[in-house]
């Protein structure tokens, strides 16, 4: 036998850098199938370069069915613009439901939060929620505020509102930020009642100090407001630039009124439409940038719906733990193959979903 001199040995790691391999591999081991990189969301939820979020601090009741939300949002939320909404995305019973809501806090508040106002609407699923079974703490998906609802640089002379219902959110907002810069304004709010006028003791206020002319119409006593009632209480209204808010019935009878009297630059409308997403299993897939549309059913994955149709998409490890295949999903709804969870999109939302383990829960359009 020949005899072989034996190799040196290698050098040793030093004990620190041996000590953070080991806890390392340890963690990823224990955390698998997520890197430990994933559970920063469990400590540090509103993190800098995380995905926008926002924690619920405190929920306090406006009227029987309306309250108001404050939410601190993520290191990366951008202050808004008086007037601005905020789509929020909440589990509502294991699915992701994304609804619009009204900025209606001061800007710069002193604890960094802002907040929400939500009116519970019979079988409003989102609204009823917050209102009634949410919780501090709870942590939410939020978007950028955007919306063009809002004052111009410039403030008119004279300004008209007209609300209705949880159309003064919006307004409340404006009228918390520039009701110094508004030296002539009137406010027209209809609700059913006085008690259920959302903010009526600080409106009322507003009013006693000379900030603004209330006129409350109750639909209870006075009958629903329109156009001619609304001529009638602002006699010059005509002078006015106008921002109104509230149901869409409302709304159109206004934009009718303003065009028939040649007025329609000086009116401004905001309006939120409900949308009922119908979800269930499988469902056409449609790519925006591709241009293509497939059929899936409810038990393949996206990805691979996707490739087995040509379409060419951005994959990793195809398990759900790289994230290489996350794509925004603009509308619609798909189910998480793993758990079953369901997330939606409204129109313009952009959620991201991974493609690896998402299939189709309705018609459904991804950004690609």
């Amino acid at each position: 036998m020949t005899a072989t001199a034996p190799r040196p040995a290698a050098p040793r790691p030093p004990a620190r850098s041996a000590l953070r391999d080991r806890v390392l591999k340890f963690a990823e081991l224990v955390t698998t199938p997520l890197l430990p990189v994933d559970y920063l969301d469990l400590f540090d939820p509103l993190r800098s370069g995380a995905a926008l979020r926002g924690r619920i601090e405190a929920i306090q009741p406006e009227t029987r069915d309306a309250a108001t939300i404050v939410i601190r949002p993520g290191r990366d939320w951008l202050p808004h613009v008086p007037g601005q909404y905020v789509r929020i995305g909440i589990d509502v019973d294991g699915v992701r439901q994304w609804r619009a809501y009204s900025i209606t806090s001061i800007l710069d508040r002193a604890d960094g939060c802002f907040t929400v106002t939500v009116k519970a609407i019979p079988s409003g699923l989102v609204s009823n929620f917050l209102v009634r079974r949410a919780r501090p703490g709870t942590i939410i998906q939020l978007d950028q505020a955007t919306g063009e609802f809002c004052l111009p640089e410039q403030a008119p002379a004279k300004a008209l509102f007209v609300t209705a219902g949880s159309g003064i959110t919006p307004v409340m907002g404006i009228l918390r930020n520039h009701a110094e810069q508004l030296t002539d304004t009137v406010l027209v709010h209809s609700s059913p009642t006085a008690d259920d006028v959302v903010f009526g003791e600080e409106l009322r206020r507003l009013a006693a100090e000379g900030k603004i002319r209330l006129i409350e119409q109750h639909t209870d006593t006075a009958g629903m407001l329109d156009a001619r009632s609304i001529a009638e209480l602002v006699p010059d209204l005509h002078e006015r630039a106008t921002w109104a808010c509230g149901p869409v019935g409302m709304l159109e009878a206004l934009e009718e009124h303003w065009a028939s009297v040649g007025i329609s630059d000086r009116l401004y409308t905001e309006r939120f439409r409900p949308r009922i997403l119908v979800t269930g299993e499988g469902g056409t897939v449609t790519f925006t940038k591709n241009g293509t549309t497939i059929e899936a059913d409810g038990a393949t994955p996206i990805l691979d719906a996707a490739e087995g149709a040509g379409v060419l998409m951005p994959s990793g490890c195809r398990m759900g733990i790289c994230y290489g295949c996350v794509l925004p999903m603009r509308e619609g709804a798909v189910r998480d193959l793993r758990n079953g969870e369901i997330t939606t999109a409204a129109p313009g939302d952009g959620v991201l979903i991974q493609t690896c383990v998402s299939a189709a829960a309705g018609a459904c359009t991804v950004d690609h």
